[in-house]
C-alpha cells in the first residue's frame, strides 16, 4: 500500500536530496506544495495532516512550529532538525545504535546530526561495552563539507572561492553536543572542534584517544574488533580497509553515498589511538538517514532507495 509523504522544507539541501532518493519509488507519493502555498500555514497544516509520514527539514523552531501543527497521532514524523534530539518522547533516528525495533515502532523520530552521527557511531558501542570510560572528557575535531551549512554558506563558498577552511562554533557551544554526550552516555560533554573545507559534501570524524592515559581502555585491536561486531550485520555502518598510502583522502568531486565507515588507527605501542568516521554529510549524516528510518518506520528493507 502506497504511503504518502510531505517534506516540509522541501525546497532544501536535504528535502531535495530526500525526494531524489525517493523518486520513482512506488512505496510513497509525495504530497507537494507549490512556491505560493508552502509558506501558507493553511496549507501545509492540511498537508502535515494528511501524510502518513511527514519529514521536516526545517530550522529548530519552524520544526516545533510544524509538530504543533499537527493533529491527531495519525502522522508519524521524521525530524532532520536538532529540535527534539534530546526531546522526552523523541526516538533518537539512529537504528544500529537504538535498536531498529525502536524506529519501527516510533511515532516520533529525531533524524541525528551529520557530525553527531560520527562520533556516536564511534564512541556509543565502546562505552556501552565497557572498552572505554564513560567520565572521559573526550575531544571530537571534525570536517565537512559546506553544503552543511544550508544555502548561506553554500553561496558563501561558492562565492568566495579563496575560502580554505572555516573554523567555528569557537565558544564550544555547539548544537550537536547535547547529543553526542546522551547518546553515548558520557558524564562529561565531549569537547567538539568542527571546520567546514571548500568541499560541497563529504565529512571526517575523529576522536583522538590517549589510551596510555585513559584507565580503564581496551586495546586498540579490541576496539577495533568490537565496532567490527558491534556493526557486523549492517549494511550502512561498516568498517573501512585500512589506506595502503598511509593517508585518508575527501574528495571535491566525491559523489558521496549513504554508508559511513568507521576505522582504528594507533600507534607502535597501543598507547595512542584515532577513532576515525567517514561519510557524507547529507547521506548517512542527512537525508540518506532519513529514508532510512522512513524505509523501517514502513516497514520496508531499510537500504531501499540509498545510495550504497
Amino acid at each position: 500500500m502506497t504511503k504518502s509523504v510531505f517534506i516540509d522544507g522541501a525546497a532544501g539541501t536535504t528535502g531535495l536530496e530526500i525526494a531524489e532518493r525517493l523518486g520513482g519509488r512506488s512505496e510513497f507519493a509525495l504530497i507537494r506544495l507549490d512556491d505560493a502555498r508552502r509558506k501558507d500555514a493553511a496549507a501545509r497544516r492540511e498537508a502535515l495532516n494528511d501524510a502518513d509520514f511527514v519529514i521536516l527539514c526545517l530550522p529548530d523552531e519552524a520544526a516545533r512550529e510544524a509538530v504543533a501543527m499537527i493533529e491527531g497521532e495519525r502522522t508519524r514524523v521524521i525530524d532532520a532538525s536538532t529540535a527534539h534530539r534530546v526531546a522526552p518522547g523523541w526516538t533518537y533516528g539512529f537504528p544500529e545504535v537504538v535498536g531498529h525495533e525502536a524506529v519501527a515502532s516510533a511515532p516520533r523520530v529525531s533524524n541525528p546530526g551529520c557530525y553527531s552521527t560520527g562520533f556516536i557511531a564511534l564512541v556509543a558501542p565502546l562505552v556501552q561495552a565497557g572498552l572505554l570510560p564513560a567520565d572521559w572528557p573526550y575531544a571530537c575535531h571534525a570536517v565537512s563539507g559546506y553544503s552543511g551549512g544550508g544555502k548561506a554558506l553554500i553561496e558563501r563558498f561558492e562565492e568566495d572561492r579563496d575560502i580554505a577552511w572555516r573554523g567555528y562554533a569557537l565558544a564550544l557551544g555547539h548544537k550537536h553536543v547535547p547529543e553526542m554526550q546522551a547518546r553515548c552516555g558520557l558524564s562529561v560533554a565531549p569537547l567538539f572542534s568542527p571546520a567546514v573545507i571548500p568541499a560541497h559534501r563529504g565529512m571526517v570524524v575523529e576522536v583522538p584517544l590517549p589510551l596510555g592515559a585513559m584507565p580503564p581502555a581496551a586495546t586498540p585491536d579490541a576496539l577495533r574488533s568490537a565496532l567490527a561486531d558491534f556493526y557486523d550485520a549492517s549494511p550502512v555502518v561498516v568498517m573501512g580497509d585500512a589506506p595502503t598510502e598511509g593517508e585518508m583522502l575527501l574528495r571535491a568531486s566525491d559523489a558521496g553515498d549513504d554508508r559511513i565507515q568507521l576505522f582504528v588507527f594507533a600507534n607502535a605501542d597501543a598507547s595512542q589511538a584515532r577513532l576515525v568516521a567517514r561519510l557524507d554529510n547529507l547521506g548517512k549524516g542527512a537525508s540518506g538517514a532519513c529514508v532510512q528510518n522512513l524505509n523501517i518506520m514502513a516497514g520496508l528493507p531499510e537500504t531501499a532507495g540509498l545510495r550504497l
